[in-house]
């Protein structure tokens, strides 16, 4: 018996040292000049003696008695590490500070930007090799990572957080729509505050929305507003001037935005939501502006918006906001002293008042980290989709969106699918936007004769700016409200914000306002109508038949 457990504890030993340990991680091409804060890291358990890394040129190994349990970093320089991602690494490989043990090396690794490879042995057995290109794509600033024996699951880059599904049961919600009753909600939400509110959003430039935030604030609630530092066009004078009103108040307006310290973590920070006393979440498709929460009775967007109340959803979303909001990629806005102004907008006709429903089963979809969540939504349907988006935008030439594709996929297995996209001009005016895209979808529902219909909105007919919504209903079950668009970026590179709802009601609520707009574009309608390059030759005809008719008339005089 004692042989047998001796054996037993060698065996364990044994696999403790050269089972398992691999590489899980690694950054060839980060964002400081020379790449000092190239880095790789490994997993496992157990004794690193006789496992070497290299690139096939040089390598290193590690002091003997190593030991990993774990999760293991090796850097080139520990201070430049540091730097990118706010820790030290656990080793370095050129000797750069004393708080930092060294590996020993053998020649130099330093892995390439476009083309290399990693090479882990252990003794003479090679346990694992990556190359590159071929098992990943570099990319300046991606971190490669496996999960699951993949890798790169989804694009990351350094600085990104890495968060994983959740989902929160027992959610009191309140649904609203813009411009009806999107005002109503938010200046309520901030009246009610007492001690903390914590704002990100893409674009802040209305008036009175700052101007209830400084109320919250001279009443003692502390409030601090993260915007985008450089959104498409650049931060705007209104952008500015309202930024200014805040900081002169004494509120802290901060924008992400790549600087001399950090790379910003995301392509655009495209968040809109608001985190209460760290039980209430307001979160939408609305950018803090007249036209997505105008004054009620007045025009603006459509869009979706919510309000959540649950401490636990509550905390999911300050730990975002936290996160996002430090780092060197953030710095104070820069800001005017210019008067705040709002601009004037028609007068609407109130359709929808808010609706609020308890026991909600709500799941948080941030981009890049859970936006696969949608294609998830979207796959489940058994019997209806409804999608209102600003725009539906294609991969490729050749390739169709991949939230759509599941869409039309649907459809093919019987799912009745309706598409209404903005009509606005800049989202019809080329020759790749929405009423292309309202063309593809209904043509390949009639080559297939599918259950699926794109149209595109009647602005006139329901009074509206544009739709700016980014809204999916599935089964009259399940809703998606979020600032997620339907192209290539936002769900890959932007930091983006939404909930999956799960009620009947709020399902309801949303499908009436669906309900609403689709019903305005009538098939023969908006839906069809002219796009600019039918408008063009028809202009042409127009100039070639005066023409013509001015020389028969000359012909005649003569």
């Amino acid at each position: 018996m004692r042989l047998i457990a001796a054996v037993l504890i060698l065996l364990c030993l044994l696999a403790g040292t050269a089972g398992g340990i691999q590489i899980v991680e690694f950054c060839p091409d980060p964002y400081q000049p020379g790449d000092p804060d190239e880095y790789l890291a490994l997993e496992g358990t157990g004794v690193l003696d006789g496992y070497v890394l290299s690139d096939g040129e040089g390598g290193y190994r590690f002091p003997p008695g190593t030991r990993i349990d774990g999760r293991l970093v090796i850097a080139r320089g520990g201070p430049a590490f540091e730097q990118a991602h706010g820790y030290l690494p656990d080793f370095e490989i050129e000797a750069r500070t004393a708080a930092v043990p060294d590996v020993i090396p053998n020649g130099n690794l330093l892995m390439a930007n476009r083309a290399d490879e990693l090479l882990l042995y252990h003794g003479t057995t090679l346990v694992q090799q990556i190359v590159w290109p071929g098992d990943v794509h570099p990319r300046e600033g991606q971190i490669h990572y496996l999960e699951d024996g993949v890798w790169d699951p989804r694009p990351l880059f350094i600085g990104q957080s890495r968060l994983l599904p959740a989902t929160f049961d027992g959610v009191a919600v309140t649904a609203f729509v813009a411009p009806d009753c999107s005002y109503e909600i938010f200046s309520a939400a901030v009246a009610e505050a007492e001690h903390e509110i914590l704002v990100n959003v893409y674009e802040f430039t209305d008036e009175k929305m700052a101007n209830d935030l400084i109320c919250a604030l001279d009443r003692g609630v502390g409030v601090t507003v993260l915007l985008e530092g450089g959104p498409v066009g650049g931060v705007s004078a209104e952008g500015r001037a309202v930024a200014g009103a805040l900081n002169r108040s004494g509120i802290p307006v901060l924008a992400m935005t790549t600087t001399d310290a950090a790379h910003a973590k995301y392509r655009y920070d495209h968040a809109k939501y608001l985190v209460i006393d760290g039980s209430t979440v307001l979160l939408g498709s609305e950018n803090f502006k007249p036209g997505g929460y105008p004054a009620p009775g007045l025009q603006g967007n459509r869009g979706w918006g919510v309000l959540l109340e649950d401490p636990g959803l509550a905390a999911y979303f300050r730990e975002v906001f936290l996160f996002d909001s430090a780092g060197g990629d953030i710095v104070p806005l820069e800001v005017t002293a210019a008067e705040l102004c709002t601009p004037w907008a028609p007068d609407y006709t109130v359709e929808f008042a808010p609706c609020r429903a308890e026991e909600a089963r709500v799941t948080p979809v941030l981009s890049p980290d859970t936006s696969t969540l949608i294609l998830g939504l979207i796959e489940g349907a058994e019997k209806s989709i409804a999608i209102e988006q600003a725009y539906i935008t294609n991969e490729t030439p050749y390739d169709l969106n991949p939230y759509l594709t599941a869409a039309i996929d649907a459809s093919r297995r019987g799912v009745v699918v309706r598409v209404l996209l903005d009509s606005v001009w800049f989202n019809t005016e080329g020759n790749a936007d929405n009423d292309e895209m309202v063309e593809t979808i209904n043509r390949i529902a009639a080559a297939e004769g599918l259950p699926l219909e794109a149209r595109l909105a009647d602005l006139e007919a329901n009074n509206l700016a544009k739709i700016h919504n980014k809204g999916v209903i599935v089964d009259d079950r399940a809703v998606l409200v979020s600032s997620i668009n339907w192209n290539a970026n936002s769900p890959a590179f932007n930091r983006e914000a939404g909930v999956i709802i799960e009620q009947p009601d709020i399902a309801a609520y949303y499908r009436e306002a669906f309900e609403d707009d689709w019903n305005a574009a009538q098939e023969e309608g908006a839906g069809d109508a002219p796009g600019p390059d039918l408008l063009k030759i028809v202009a042409a005809a127009c100039i070639l038949a005066g023409l013509t008719g001015l020389y028969i008339y000359r012909r005649r005089r003569i």
